[in-house]
């Protein structure tokens, strides 16, 4: 049986806490290389939940937009930070504050999707309705912005701002592959 879109949803918030970890515990080349992870799975995460999931969650479970409208005030937040910290680089004095602050904000979000969101609209949604939904949900991820961009936190905002994001961050991603010498794509793939 294929995925649904909560449990897609689920796996990839147990994959960005584990590369939280992996972030703090390496050093270096493997802090950086990690850090990029991290940023890119966050960034077309986010993307693709507030395309794809928040519409049908306003839309479909009990208080759905205030219930949206507060998961999209943390993912702004969020962004802000993860941004910063892209920023500045993983060899800044004060990364791994900054790091565990951004990990913090990040999980709470998750933890709060996780029992305010997804459980109302797993009961809301068909077996078909998810399947289709998680289809949705990595088409979305295949042509997000890799970056994060704070204020481009609705579906109306990623439709209208996200395409060229996406374009100049898959140049940005692809001119620092080439310039490092690595064999990383411009998709994250090597």
């Amino acid at each position: 049986m294929a995925e649904d879109v909560v449990e897609l949803l689920l796996a990839q918030h147990a994959r960005i806490e584990d590369l939280f970890g992996q972030v703090m515990a390496a050093n270096g080349e493997r802090r950086r290389e990690r850090f990029e992870e991290l940023a890119r799975l966050l960034a077309v995460h986010e993307t693709a939940e507030e395309e794809v999931l928040h519409p049908v969650a306003r839309r479909t479970i009990d208080a759905g937009p205030a219930v949206v409208d507060a998961r999209l005030a943390e993912e702004k937040e969020a962004k802000e930070l993860l941004a910063d910290l892209h920023e500045q680089g993983v060899t800044a004095p004060d990364f791994l504050a900054n790091l565990r602050r951004l990990r913090i904000s990040v999980l709470e979000h998750a933890k709060r999707e996780e029992r305010y969101e997804f459980p109302r609209l797993r009961a809301h949604l068909d077996e078909a309705t998810g399947r289709r939904l998680a289809t949705a949900l990595r088409a979305a991820e295949a042509v997000a912005p890799t970056r994060p961009h704070a204020g481009v936190e609705t579906a109306t905002a990623n439709i209208a701002a996200g395409p060229a994001l996406a374009v100049l961050d898959r140049i940005r991603d692809a001119v620092r592959a080439a310039v490092r010498g690595d064999e990383t794509g411009a998709d994250g793939n090597r």
